[in-house]
């Protein structure tokens, strides 16, 4: 057995951690073989409902789980951490602009940015999935400056997920038979699914989603808006927001982070945007696509981009450097 990781979850109370924390700790995010210290972090009022999952970890019996620690502070749930996957976040309540919800986010993740810091490890590994995730992320790394910013990265591995979906659905064959999508931009309704570079496996070998689809109009329309719109349209069914596919795409993402990407495929993900080959101004935290290896990941260079998605990444772009304008002026003043 190999020396435990401490993996943090914030927001530890909540439900997306609820669906997250039994796939940490039963060995499907960092291998059968890897002991786990689990953090986990809410605010001072959900102690009581935190305690109450910390009891069903316990009873969960999980071999691998080494030790489960529930906290309210952060000079305990920040230190020499591996892993930081920041749920926690204040959601968008009625009647709240974007910008109020930035403001309160800002808060929140220069605080968590500045423990970061000051207690964990400067190898540690940060996924923000709190929202607005792409712009808490950048607030993060900011407030981190210890910490080299490739560590840090935001959760589009959702939308990306349901992207393949869509495709699957729409051909009558598995998401596994889908690769290569690709989110371009934030996460939210301006981001870009784009599968202009994306291959589909049809009776056996690999064809074009476009030439497999024959369907322009559906792939630049509604396929487009489905997946831009999934969130709300799940929260419009269940009253509440994506918790289980959230979870899921939380531990696709750790996971290849931890492990790599497998050979020819590429992922989905928020990261610095400095120095990328797309056009995409420096410092954003915008969505790639990516490859991972030895826990780095590489922006796929070289995909050719037509009118149609250059107009859909620079709209992306604008709303993110918008954010970003207004999360840096409430910055400066937190």
């Amino acid at each position: 057995m190999s020396e435990p990781i401490r993996v943090l979850v914030t927001g530890a109370a909540g439900q997306i951690a609820y669906s997250l924390l039994y796939s940490i700790g039963n060995g499907s995010v960092f291998g059968k073989d890897q002991p786990i210290i689990l953090v986990l972090l809410d605010i001072t009022p959900m102690m009581g409902v935190l305690d109450g999952v910390l009891m069903e970890l316990q009873d969960c019996a999980l071999p691998l789980l080494k030790d489960v620690i529930a906290t309210d502070k952060e000079e305990i749930a920040f230190k020499d951490l591996d892993v930081a996957i920041l749920v926690g976040s204040m959601p968008r309540r009625d009647g709240m602009e974007r910008k109020d919800l930035l403001k309160a986010n800002v808060k929140i993740f220069k605080c968590q940015g500045a423990a970061l810091d000051k207690y964990a490890k400067k190898s540690v590994k940060v996924i923000v999935v709190g929202n607005p995730a792409n712009t808490n992320c950048l607030t993060a790394s900011k407030s981190a400056p210890s910490i080299p910013k490739e560590n840090f990265s935001c959760l589009t591995r959702l939308d990306h997920n349901r992207a393949k979906a869509q495709i699957a659905l729409k051909l009558g064959v598995i998401s596994d038979d889908v690769k290569n999508v690709i989110i371009w931009g934030n996460h939210s309704s301006t981001q870009y699914p784009d599968v202009n570079h994306a291959k589909v496996k049809l009776q056996g070998k690999e064809v074009g989603v476009y030439e497999a689809l024959k369907d322009d109009s559906w792939l630049k329309g509604e396929f487009i808006t489905t997946v831009q719109q999934r969130g709300a349209a799940v929260i419009k069914a269940r009253k509440l927001s994506s918790a289980m596919s959230a979870a899921k795409a939380i531990c696709d993402h750790v996971r290849d982070i931890w492990f790599g990407t497998p050979e020819g495929e590429f992922v989905s993900m928020g990261i610095v945007s400095d120095g990328n080959s797309y056009g995409i101004p420096d410092d954003l935290l915008y969505s790639f696509p990516v490859t991972i290896k030895d826990k780095t990941w590489k922006v796929v260079e070289g995909l050719p981009i037509n009118d149609f998605s250059r107009e859909k990444m620079d709209l992306t772009a604008k709303e993110l450097a918008e954010e970003k304008e207004t999360a840096f002026e409430f910055l400066a003043s937190a």
